[in-house]
C-alpha cells in the first residue's frame, strides 16, 4: 500500500490503478508490447521519453512502477545501456534514489536489464557501482529464439507465488551472458536473488546451447534486488501475455499467455 502523500497514488480501495512509466529513448523498442501487458494487467500506463524526465525529473514521483524496455538505447554505442545509464546518473540520480527508497517497483527487460546493471541497481542496489556484467553471447552472434525459463524461489514481487513454474519467452539480444565474480555469485544464491534460469526439456538449469542462448553463468536469465522490488531479465515476458502470443497457439495444449501473471503481480502489489 502506497503513502499517498509521497506518491500521489490513491490506494486500491478507491479503485485507482497504479501508474506505470515506460521509460524510453532513441533505439528502444517493444514499448507497445510492454504497455499492453501492463494495461491488460490493470495498470494505467504512459510512455515517457528520456527528454521529458530531463526537463522535469520530479515527474518520477507521479509513478509507482518504472519499466525500462528492450532494444538498443542510443544504438548501444560504447556498450549496452551505458549511455542511458550515464545520462540518468547525470540528470536525475537523486530523484531515482528517492523513487527506490519508496515502496515502488522497477523492471528492466533486455536492454532495460543491461541498463539496471550499468546503473548499479542490480544486483545489489548500489547505485553508480557496476557489480555484474551482461557480456557478449558465448555463441558469438545475435540470438533471437524462444526459450524456456524456470521461476526460482526469490523475494521478487513480479514472480510472487510463481515458484517452480515454467515460462516460455522470446530472447532477442547480442549481449545477454550474465556474469558476476564468484563472491557476488555466492551472495546472489544466499539472498535467493536469482529469479529465472534457462532450462532444458527436462526442466533442469542448463549451460547447453541453444536452451541457454547466451552461455549465462549458472543459467541465470533474470535476477532481483535483495528487497525484491527491482527486477531485471534478458528474455521478454511482455511478448507472451495472451494465449495467441506463443507461435504454436493453434494447438490448445501449447497456447501462451503465462507471462501475464508477472504484470498482474506488480499491479496487485499496490492493492
Amino acid at each position: 500500500m502506497m503513502d499517498s502523500n509521497s506518491s500521489h497514488y490513491v490506494t486500491g480501495a478507491s479503485g485507482a490503478k497504479p501508474r506505470v512509466a515506460i521509460f524510453y529513448t532513441e533505439g528502444n523498442n517493444r514499448m507497445q508490447e510492454s504497455q499492453y501487458a501492463f494495461e491488460i494487467a490493470g495498470a494505467q500506463v504512459e510512455q515517457v521519453h528520456l527528454s521529458e524526465f530531463k526537463a522535469g525529473p520530479a515527474r518520477l514521483k507521479d509513478y509507482q512502477i518504472l519499466f525500462f524496455p528492450g532494444g538498443f538505447s542510443h544504438g548501444d554505442h560504447l556498450a549496452s545501456g551505458k549511455i542511458l545509464a550515464s545520462q540518468c546518473l547525470a540528470y536525475f540520480q537523486e530523484e531515482l534514489k528517492t523513487f527506490i527508497e519508496q515502496d515502488k517497483l522497477i523492471i528492466g527487460i533486455c536492454n532495460g536489464f543491461q541498463f539496471l546493471v550499468r546503473m548499479g541497481l542490480l544486483p545489489f542496489q548500489h547505485m553508480d557501482r557496476i557489480e555484474a556484467a551482461l557480456a557478449h553471447n558465448a555463441s558469438g552472434h545475435f540470438e533471437c529464439r524462444w526459450v524456456r525459463l524456470r521461476v526460482e524461489k526469490s523475494p521478487c514481487i513480479f514472480t510472487a507465488g510463481m515458484e517452480g513454474q515454467i515460462l516460455r519467452t522470446p530472447v532477442s539480444h547480442g549481449e545477454g551472458r550474465f556474469w558476476v565474480p564468484q563472491e557476488a555469485m555466492e551472495q546472489l544464491e544466499k539472498n535467493q536473488q536469482v529469479v529465472f534460469r534457462y532450462i532444458d526439456e527436462d526442466g533442469k538449469p542448463t549451460q547447453d546451447y541453444p536452451q541457454n542462448p547466451n552461455g549465462a553463468t549458472a543459467a541465470i536469465a533474470g535476477i532481483t534486488s535483495p528487497n525484491g522490488r527491482i527486477f531485471g531479465a534478458m528474455p521478454h515476458p511482455e511478448c507472451n501475455t495472451k494465449w495467441n502470443h506463443y507461435p504454436n497457439w493453434n494447438n490448445p495444449e501449447e497456447r501462451g499467455g503465462e507471462c501475464l501473471q508477472l504484470f498482474k503481480n506488480a499491479v496487485a502489489y499496490f492493492d
